[in-house]
């Protein structure tokens, strides 16, 4: 039991990871792409404005770096419960 118990709070503790990961994945696509895109486009990237900036190329940067800090994470996550090898 105290296995299934330790697996059940390594899957808990992933899924929150991923929740929060996603969810800054979404407001930056989503968010800052399509829905805030009027209100930041005043400032500009690279000659762009930086609704067009985060919607061709921002959230695709911003998706690499989340998939590195989810690496990290995961790294911790496995030692803390005993799952790295």
């Amino acid at each position: 039991m105290g296995q299934s118990n330790t697996a059940t709070k390594y899957w808990k503790e992933n899924l929150k990871y991923l929740g929060v990961l996603l969810t800054i994945w979404f407001i930056v696509s989503f968010g800052l792409g399509i829905l805030f895109k009027t209100s930041i486009d005043h400032i500009t990237l690279g000659g762009f404005k930086l609704g067009f900036w985060f919607a061709q190329q921002g959230s695709i940067f911003v998706f690499v770096i989340l998939i590195f800090v989810y690496v990290r994470l995961m790294n911790r996550l496995d030692k803390k419960f005993g799952y790295d090898e």
